[in-house]
């Protein structure tokens, strides 16, 4: 399996090589609308054989963080058009990451007349920030069936949209790092007693149901989906008793639909968790047989055939591209990476952003 051959991703997406650029918060949509700016980031790094957008609401609800980008208003969609235009420009592809980031906010960063909405009533702890500075994360209100419709319905919209009106290649579902989605299936933030809550089958059942209206509206090839078992960021539960059950259901059950791929985020490097207790990655792909992409700290070609090695398809690669454009091209290479500069991960101009050789 060579790093730098081409990968069929489904049926419909054909992928230059096996490198994947990370979903990765950058805080550049001003207004919460993709920009000029934004597609000329993304074009720099069509060297990726698929490129995961930044996570991007389906909803005002799920408005997180300052400067993210939506995908629910006709500006916005435009801009995501613009940003896939410039992607296919240079041979690339690109997934568009739907998150919701459900009780990961603070007021702030909400606009007028949205609500903060989650499986349970608890608040995260820690803060968020805003643009006046640090602020603890609101405390949600536990969503009525209604609300969990609702907002199905607003990630099939999303997504619909994005495939059809914007260009985009496909979507991934966002269920991992302790957003909506994952809010679900971590007992810590869900504590419903109803058919949402409780057992392993209802902890996952919102997700699922997301994920079949998802791939019944657009095709499953066009649908990928992001974990993180063992996760502990925004104050998830990093391990609880029924945890690998819980994937090797949520892995049989997405087999079922046949989507595009899992994607399974590694929070020991970048996040500094726990090691997991059990061999989680090759559990899922057991459980899935489709493509599992995976990853973390990838910054040489030996990194990243050791997770091909291990029996997965595809490698993530997050930070180095921050900095390094063309990363494949520098590690086929053999080339020195640049280290990014952190202190412009999250801040609105161009430095730190577009201006990486």
């Amino acid at each position: 399996m060579s790093l730098f051959e081409s990968f069929q991703l489904g049926s419909t997406t054909e992928l230059k090589n096996r490198f994947v650029m990370a979903p990765l918060t950058r805080c550049r949509a001003i207004n919460n609308i993709p920009n000029e700016l934004m597609a000329e980031y993304y074009r720099q790094r069509a060297g990726a054989g698929l490129i995961i957008s930044e996570g991007t609401s389906p909803s005002p609800n799920g408005l997180g963080y300052p400067r993210i980008p939506g995908a629910y208003s006709d500006a916005q969609i435009e801009g995501w058009k613009k940003i896939a235009e410039a992607v296919h420009a240079k041979d690339g592809k690109i997934f568009v990451q739907l998150m919701h980031c459900g009780r990961i906010t603070a007021k702030l960063n909400m606009p007028e007349g949205s609500e903060t909405l989650a499986p349970s009533s608890i608040q995260a702890a820690g803060e968020m920030f805003t643009e006046t500075g640090m602020m603890p994360h609101e405390t949600p209100k536990a969503m009525s069936l209604d609300e969990i419709q609702a907002t199905q319905n607003e990630f099939v919209s999303s997504a619909k949209r994005l495939i059809n009106e914007a260009g985009i290649d496909g979507v991934e579902l966002h269920a991992a790092n302790g957003y909506l989605l994952d809010q679900f299936i971590n007992p810590r933030s869900n504590q419903r007693d109803d058919q949402y809550g409780g057992s392993i089958e209802n902890r996952a059942r919102f997700v699922l149901e997301i994920a079949q209206k998802v791939v019944d509206a657009i095709g499953a090839d066009k649908v990928g989906i992001r974990f993180s078992p063992y996760g502990d960021f925004n104050d998830m539960l990093p391990d609880y008793a029924d945890l690998e059950q819980s994937y090797i259901y949520l892995s049989q059950e997405i087999a079922k639909m046949n989507l595009a791929y899992i994607h399974i985020v590694d929070h020991r490097i970048a996040f500094g968790a726990p090691d997991f207790a059990t061999d989680i990655k090759n559990t899922i792909k057991t459980n899935f047989k489709g493509t599992v992409i995976s990853g973390g700290g990838v910054d040489s070609v030996e990194k990243a055939q050791s997770v091909l090695d291990s029996g997965l398809d595809l490698v993530y690669v997050g930070r180095s591209f921050i900095s390094n454009p063309n990363f494949v091209e520098k590690i086929q290479n053999k080339a020195e990476l640049a280290i990014p500069d952190m202190e412009t991960f999250y801040s609105p101009g161009e430095k730190g952003y577009t201006d990486y050789v």
